[in-house]
């Protein structure tokens, strides 16, 4: 019997990839590969990359030539935004054998079946505009928790981004579909789902990304609501101009949804969100995170923000610093911003110094720090529900309380998977 070929993964970014990867691996698995740990030896490692940030680029880079010092007769494939974006500065990477763009990274098999390690990078990709079709993808690391991709692409033009041109047009997958993966991850067992997408508000666009909304993502959340076996629900990220007051008041009434949104600001100024192109102002923020603190007081609010986007003076800065710090909000994400190729925020001036955005991110992660803190010591003494996760690091587990906030505590293998009564 032909010994099974083997094949290992890295993921780069975002919980859409996570998601993505762990349905590649799975095809794979079909195809009669054993999946191996990355820093194992395997005849095939996959590389599933992001295009968010320069240090993505750089990682992947990194990671190529690590392979090649271990396993140079290995195949390499890498797929993902930054191989649908510059297949060719990917493909002239040295021990690079395969490149597939977004329509063709659930077609890997099939590619890695016509190759031969030493052949010259093949490219397999298509112009962003021919990619339709919607593949339902989750992830699943162990049984607690998993990320179920139910919308992909965008028709948004922010300034900054890269990834309607890597992931192409809004589309979304079918209701019923999205039922069908929730009643079938839960009886895998898995107690939580966190829907992702890259414009998860934007659900309901059919397959082909018609501009027509056919359904939308508050159906989707009444819908999931209903399923039985799933016990927690998470929307990941969604936009503030999306996340509409009825998606709010609905989620403040449901045993299923958490209290927990995470709702990216990018700008606390609006001279910036109009060179960002975000379609909204900052009063619209406010207002959101209000509404969800009026009806959930407990409920956990994360933000996503750039610093140093071009135009961003020391004034701007601090108008943001201030609003932020003036919201009753949880945690931020704090990203600096990078210059990427295509992009309208390259001719915008003038261009902030890397080491004042480095400054600039500094002082908001000691913000974001301040802001956990506080949220916690609200709570302090309450009792509430913990999920805890299944892998033990240093003897130790992890898991999170409806309202996000993470507990720590010694390895019991009892509590896996387990909801657990968790005085803070």
């Amino acid at each position: 019997m032909a010994e099974k070929r083997t094949v290992a993964f890295h993921t780069l970014g975002c919980k859409l990839n996570f998601s993505e990867t762990s349905a590649i691996s799975r095809l794979m698995e079909n195809e009669g590969f054993e999946k191996k740990e990355f820093e194992e030896d395997a005849d095939v490692y996959v590389i599933n990359t992001c295009s968010v940030t320069d240090n993505a680029d750089k990682e992947c880079r990194q990671l190529v030539r690590r392979i090649q010092r271990r396993s140079p007769e290995s195949m390499v494939v890498i797929t993902g935004c930054y191989a649908q974006l510059k297949p060719k500065e990917i493909a002239a990477i040295p021990g690079v054998d395969l490149v597939l763009g977004a329509a063709e990274k659930f077609n890997i098999a099939t590619h890695l079946a016509e190759l031969t390690k030493g052949d010259s990078a093949k490219i397999c990709s298509c112009d962003i505009e021919e990619v339709t079709g919607f593949n339902s993808s989750w992830s699943v690391n162990d049984r607690t928790r998993t990320f179920l991709k139910v919308q992909d692409g965008c028709d948004y033009s922010c300034s900054f981004c890269t990834i309607p041109m890597a992931r192409g047009k809004s589309r979304s997958d079918s209701i019923e579909n999205v039922l069908v993966n929730a009643r079938e991850l839960g009886s895998k067992g898995v107690k939580e789902i966190v829907l992702t997408g890259v414009n998860l508000g934007d659900f309901g666009k059919g397959p082909d990304g018609n501009k027509k909304n056919e359904e939308n993502f508050y159906e989707l959340v009444r819908a999931l609501d209903e399923v039985e076996g799933i016990e927690r629900y998470r929307i990941s990220s969604i936009e503030p101009n999306l996340l509409t007051n009825d998606i709010i008041a609905f989620v403040a009434n449901s045993n299923k949804f958490m209290p927990h949104f995470h709702i990216p600001l990018q700008s606390g100024s609006n001279h910036l969100l109009s060179l960002m192109r975000r379609r909204y102002k900052r009063e619209l923020y406010a207002g959101r995170v209000q509404l969800i603190k009026t009806l959930m007081p407990h409920a956990s609010v994360g933000v996503d923000v750039i610093v140093g986007f071009p135009g961003e003076t020391d004034d701007l800065f601090q108008e943001t610093f201030e609003f932020i710090h003036s919201l009753d909000v949880s945690y931020l994400h704090v990203f600096t911003y990078s210059e990427r190729a295509n992009t309208v925020a390259l001719d915008i001036k003038p261009v902030v110094p890397v080491p004042v955005r480095n400054d600039r991110n500094k002082s908001l992660r000691n913000l974001s720090y301040m802001k956990q803190q506080f949220f916690q010591q609200q709570h302090a003494g309450q009792t509430r529900k913990v999920l805890f996760e299944g892998h033990a690091k240093n003897g130790m587990m992890e898991g999170y309380t409806d309202n996000y906030i993470r507990v720590s505590t010694p390895f019991r293998e009892e509590w896996v998977n387990e909801l657990v009564d968790w005085k803070l």
